[in-house]
């Protein structure tokens, strides 16, 4: 999914780009929704992990009808765990390309590529062509058919160089990244590895761990679910075979902060047990308050300082045009809505659309709203 997003934001950008995958089925899908073209020649004759280079970027350099491109750069996105091999062999299959991946880990794939170049596979000048690169974004669901050109836009994109890494490939990289909307961080792989194992991985497996408990939930019970749940377990739905990989690469660092949530989780378990003893609900207090500062610490509107908003809840019926009815009021009310979501009655036809304004416009909104029939509560 994200190499066909990238192929697909390229091409609308003017890029000529050539796709090669070792499923065909996957390939032909991507063909097919116009994020590039087969390259052509026989990648068969390659290894595996070579054909499993999914989007490049060209100069569109040929010199006849079946013979290859020249990639200026190649993009791979491969899984994690074959990703540092087709990385390897795309640096010598292309010698004049750079090379850069977008996987989730990126520690694996540079100690692959380091080893490669102590074994003999390859030199520094190729090593040296190589980025590790990671966009933050991406979606539950997963392969071509869920691509978007424009899933990068305004989202984090990782860059991890090392210091033998050649400027002119970081700056391909980066610029790649801005092509496609995104916003440009640098980090080392080690802090990144690290970064995403907290804000990445560990969501990842707290929604699916809640999520397993649903299982033999009886369904009268999952009736009174809200959205509290939803978002709560909403990226238990993605990839189980791509978070095996990612999983496993990062184990390391994801370990270290299991170890802690073990440790508050032994404290809470130890306190609910006898919930009436002297302390415990201070210290239920204080768990739920160092949840708190934590959320607090989440970049808020725009990358700017969290920032406290006020809600207002409007009922609107489950038909067609009540939300965009609703937005055109909160417009002529000169009112900025500042975040939106929608929750569903149980057992009746209306929804809940909540508008998150600035604290002080909220009676504004409320009054408009009313003036105009809606159900404010």
């Amino acid at each position: 999914m994200l190499g066909t997003s990238i192929g697909l934001g390229l091409r609308s950008a003017g890029a000529d780009t050539y796709l090669s995958d070792p499923s065909p089925s996957a390939q032909a899908v991507a063909v097919d929704i116009g994020a590039g073209r087969p390259f052509p020649g026989d990648i068969t004759a390659s290894s595996a992990a070579s054909a499993a280079v999914e989007a490049g970027s060209t100069d569109g350099t040929t010199t006849g009808a079946e013979t290859a491109p020249v990639p200026g750069v190649v993009v791979v996105a491969a899984p994690p765990d074959v990703a540092g091999q087709v990385v390897i062999d795309s640096l010598v299959r292309f010698p004049g390309a750079v090379v850069l991946d977008i996987a989730s880990v990126k520690g694996a794939i540079r100690r692959e590529v380091d080893a490669a170049v102590v074994g003999g596979h390859l030199t520094p000048a190729q090593a040296a062509r190589y980025v590790g690169t990671h966009p933050m974004a991406g979606r539950e669901r997963s392969g071509p058919v869920a691509a978007r050109g424009a899933l990068f836009t305004a989202a984090p994109w990782v860059v991890c160089a090392k210091e033998e890494t050649s400027p002119e490939a970081v700056s391909v990289a980066e610029e790649i990244a801005r092509v496609l909307g995104a916003t440009v961080h640098r980090m080392t792989a080690e802090d990144h590895d690290a970064s995403v194992a907290l804000i990445s991985h560990l969501p990842q497996i707290a929604a699916s761990l809640v999520s397993s408990r649903l299982q033999e939930t009886p369904a009268q019970s999952l009736a009174l679910s809200g959205n509290g749940l939803r978002d709560t377990t909403r990226i238990a739905a993605s990839d189980p075979q791509l978070w095996v990989q990612i999983l496993a690469a990062n184990a390391p660092d994801i370990l270290e902060i299991l170890y802690g949530v073990r440790e508050d989780l032994d404290r809470l378990i130890a306190t609910m047990e006898e919930p009436t003893a002297p302390g415990a609900r201070l210290d239920i207090a204080q768990l739920i308050a160092e949840g708190n500062a934590g959320h607090a610490r989440i970049p808020g509107k725009h990358g700017a300082p969290p920032q406290a908003f006020a809600v207002v809840t409007v009922i609107v019926d489950d038909t067609p045009g009540q939300i965009s009815a609703v937005l055109q009021d909160v417009g002529e009310a000169g009112v900025n809505v500042e975040d939106l979501r929608m929750d569903h009655s149980a057992g009746h036809e209306v929804g809940m659309l909540e508008i998150s304004v600035l604290p002080g416009r909220k009676q504004d909104l409320t009054d408009a709203l009313t003036a105009q029939g809606w159900k404010v509560v």
